[in-house]
């Protein structure tokens, strides 16, 4: 692989690091699952898309700048390295959206993606149910079609940034007779709709990042069915695809915390090399986080060529989630006792990030599919073993 960059896509990352530099919020905004952190964030949606940088691979009528996923991973890399605030439309912009790309109508996409782009409309994922969690199969909640509309019936639950979220996106079962992934339709909701109950969950650290939302005799517009009727379980893989895959979690994400781990380590040799498998668990960490950037980087580059994300998006998911997790875990041990402060402690002096972020890494190999549902996957798919 050709690691050097083009003059154009330097030129591309210096534009990047002068906006960011210029725009980014001084300090952290507030936590997205607190209602004012949610307002903050949306506005700073509203600040990206002003910019264009809202969604830099869309095209260029609908908000983005038309860049290939090299660019995209360039813009990632300096995003991340301003600390630049977490995206609170993320199901959207990195899911839903290029989903929209590959199975939307064009009116479908000059409704929705615009307003995506800019955090007028946020969205939240409708996957999981009671008795469907990584089973995405198993979905039982239920959509009749009557006439123009759907009337949906059923639950959902685990629905990330539901709460304060203005539409969901998910699978409902169409066809009552079907089983497994036949029947099964992929339907966006507004979440004002007469009938839905949005319920909060509380997260590890108490805020309502999830919720459970019910469908009681929920009415849908035909138009807002995206793909055809019973397709739904192919254009949620390809949703899948990008979670698991390229679009949710940038490499540069766990660089940015790889560099990070390294600046802690070294604020706190003296007593983390009492412990010599710190040192290489922080290196481990580095090498990992590269070795991450580079597979992605490959893989951006089969795919601007005309290939596809298959099962392999398995693979990374299980990669990035556990590389998160250990990250995490190293920094605790560097940080001892130190390590249970939370952000805004008098103590903290910043270290409360870092209790944060492992308290989110647990849920890393869970959402996106549980980590053993992927190794199914591979196994199944990529090795050709039995069920």
């Amino acid at each position: 692989m050709d690691l050097n960059y083009t003059e154009q896509q330097n030129a591309f990352r210096q534009e990047v690091k002068t906006w960011l530099a210029a725009n980014a919020p001084a300090q952290p905004l507030q936590s997205f699952d607190t209602a004012e952190g949610f307002q903050q964030h949306r506005d700073w949606e509203a600040k990206l898309n002003e910019g264009r940088w809202g969604m830099v691979t869309w095209p260029e009528e609908l908000g983005g700048r038309a860049c290939d996923l090299i660019e995209w991973l360039i813009f990632e890399e300096e995003y991340y390295r301003a600390r630049a605030p977490l995206r609170v439309n993320q199901n959207g912009i990195f899911l839903l959206g290029p989903t929209l790309m590959e199975y939307g109508t064009e009116e479908q996409k000059a409704r929705i993606l615009p307003k995506m782009a800019n955090g007028e409309e946020v969205w939240s994922q409708g996957w999981s149910e009671p008795n469907a969690g990584s089973d995405m199969a198993a979905i039982r909640a239920k959509a009749e079609l009557q006439g123009d509309k759907y009337i949906i019936n059923g639950q959902k639950t685990w629905s990330t940034r539901a709460v304060w979220a203005d539409w969901c996106f998910g699978m409902f079962r169409t066809d009552p007779d079907s089983e497994r992934h036949r029947g099964l339709t992929f339907i966006l909701v507004p979440l004002n709709t007469p009938g839905i109950t949005v319920r909060p969950i509380p997260q590890l650290d108490g805020l309502p990042g999830f919720a459970e939302i019910f469908f009681d005799n929920v009415e849908v517009s035909v138009d807002n069915r995206l793909g055809g009727e019973g397709e739904g379980w192919a254009v949620a893989m390809a949703t899948a695809g990008f979670e698991r895959g390229l679009m949710l979690r940038s490499p540069a994400r766990f660089q940015e915390t790889a560099r990070r781990l390294v600046e802690l380590y070294r604020e706190n040799q003296a007593s983390a090399d009492a412990d010599p498998s710190i040192k290489n668990a922080v290196l481990r960490a580095y090498m990992d986080a590269e070795s991450y950037c580079l597979t992605t980087y490959q893989t951006a580059c089969r795919i601007n060529k005309g290939g596809k994300i298959g099962a392999e998006s398995s693979t990374n998911k299980i990669f990035w989630s556990e590389l998160d997790q250990a990250m995490h875990a190293t920094a605790m041990s560097i940080l001892g006792a130190r390590a249970e402060l939370l952000p805004h402690a008098p103590d903290a002096a910043g270290v409360g990030t870092w209790l944060d972020g492992w308290l989110f890494a647990q849920s890393g190999p869970i959402y996106a599919g549980t980590n053993e549902i992927q190794r199914n996957i591979i196994a199944e798919r990529m090795l050709g073993m039995p069920r």
